[in-house]
């Protein structure tokens, strides 16, 4: 594996190895993707084409729009369309204002009140280590799943409370992995024992450079490194998990550090343009030091996840794949848009698996941070189409070693990020490797 120091006065990034076999990575020019038909055409008929960024925006505001009628949305990539749940008999006239904001409406018959209620219950009665659940908008249920440690008397009562809701309300599925936190791998950041990955470089509220990462790995350590053994250069300024999320605050201990919102991505810098609430179905990439970029699609959102550690709720949930080391790592958009750090998950990029991430949005507000294009250098420019990645072969030495206080593996994962500066430039499939925790 390839390793690479995370400069002590340059915050960038430092992305891991690139797997070569079957997932190499592309940043190639999209001319079309930021093309989209997003209000361009004054004729282009409801449902709207949108780019996916775009689709995030109109998702947002529907809630808003629909009041009670609304049953959540999903973007459908084949189509380039947000589609929206309205209640059937409700609000008759929920659909015409869902069309005339640009979103593709159908009809069904689960409210959000009712699978809210649903996930309370599953919340009551179900909370096993090992289990998890979200909304999914796409069947309008609750998607339950259970990783192979839930047997038993514990998949019994598991298996009888997902019933008891009824048979249109949530589906229940068995996962071949175990749920996991992410940790151990490549290039990465460390800390008391702890390996991790530096997610997105941010600004602190009080204006001081700074970088997010995984929750479970700031309650690891209090302190991290950009090279193992080697002397601290940032502090954890507040850190959560488990709980309402999983997420922490590094700040940097020389304030004169260059923290650009940007990410190395092998023979490259990416720019970082913003933050974006995930949406149903959307594409997304994730770079990290052990599997390199993968990519995959959100499945869920305010998907509940239950560690051996403890419950934590607010995350994302895709069928990305990640491994050991991938912690804290990046999740982003084709736009070059923040959606989220790695969390955990179950399976590896072999067999595929789940894997959660803590919404980079939810995160930001929590801790007073911000992140956006403040002076980052050498982002990927529209017109660049050589391929970026590379061969790097995946493994490499990790770093064990059990988390201080959390009882959590700590061998936290090192991020890479793969953003796409947003303006023409997208990336490619990153193949095969599909995340395990």
């Amino acid at each position: 594996m390839s390793h690479k120091r995370i400069p002590k006065r340059r915050a960038a990034m430092a992305a891991g190895s690139v797997v070569a076999l079957g997932a190499a990575a592309l940043l190639l020019p999209h001319a079309n993707a930021s093309q989209g038909g997003d209000g361009s055409g004054a004729t282009a008929a409801a449902p709207r084409t949108l780019r996916a960024a775009d689709a995030s925006d109109l998702a947002a505001r529907l809630p808003g729009l629909l009041g009670d009628a609304f049953a959540g949305s999903y973007y459908d990539a084949g189509k380039r369309q947000l589609v929206v749940n309205v209640v059937a008999g409700g609000d008759d006239d929920a659909a015409a204002r869902a069309g005339k904001a640009g979103a593709a409406v159908r009809e069904v018959d689960n409210s959000m009140a009712e699978l809210s209620a649903g996930a309370r219950t599953l919340k009551t009665e179900a909370t096993i280590p090992g289990t998890s659940w979200a909304v999914d908008p796409r069947t309008n249920r609750i998607l339950v799943t259970a990783d192979r440690t839930v047997t038993g008397a514990a998949w019994d009562r598991l298996e009888s409370t997902v019933e008891s809701l009824g048979p249109d309300t949530a589906t229940l599925r068995k996962s071949g992995g175990t749920f996991t936190t992410y940790v151990s791998g490549g290039d990465a950041v460390f800390g008391g024992g702890a390996r991790c990955s530096l997610g997105f470089n941010v600004t602190a509220g009080d204006g001081s450079p700074a970088f997010l990462t995984a929750g479970h790995c700031g309650v690891a350590a209090a302190q991290w490194s950009d090279a193992q053994g080697g002397q601290p250069i940032a502090t954890v300024d507040q850190a959560l998990f488990p709980g309402r999320g999983d997420f922490a605050l590094v700040t940097y201990d020389d304030p004169a550090t260059e923290a650009p919102s940007e990410v190395n991505v092998g023979n490259r810098t990416v720019a970082i343009t913003g933050a974006a609430e995930a949406t149903v179905g959307q594409q997304v990439f994730r770079m990290g030091s052990t599997t390199g970029l993968a990519d995959g699609q959100v499945l869920g959102l305010d998907a509940t996840v239950n560690y051996p550690e403890g419950t934590v709720t607010g995350l994302i949930q895709t069928d990305v794949c990640a491994e050991p080391g991938d912690s804290g790592g990046s999740l982003f958009t084709r736009d070059g848009l923040a959606i989220g750090l790695t969390s955990g998950g179950s399976g590896d990029c072999t067999v595929g698996g789940e894997t959660f991430f803590q919404p980079v949005t939810t995160a930001l507000e929590a801790v007073g941070a911000s992140l956006g294009d403040t002076g980052a250098a050498g982002g990927a420019d529209a017109g660049g189409g050589d391929a970026v990645g590379g061969a790097g072969a995946a493994g490499g030495d990790e770093a064990g070693g059990a988390g201080a206080g959390t009882g959590e593996q700590a061998g936290g994962e090192d991020s890479g990020a793969g953003d796409q500066a947003g303006d023409g430039t997208g990336v490619a499939d990153a193949g095969a490797r599909h995340e395990d925790r």
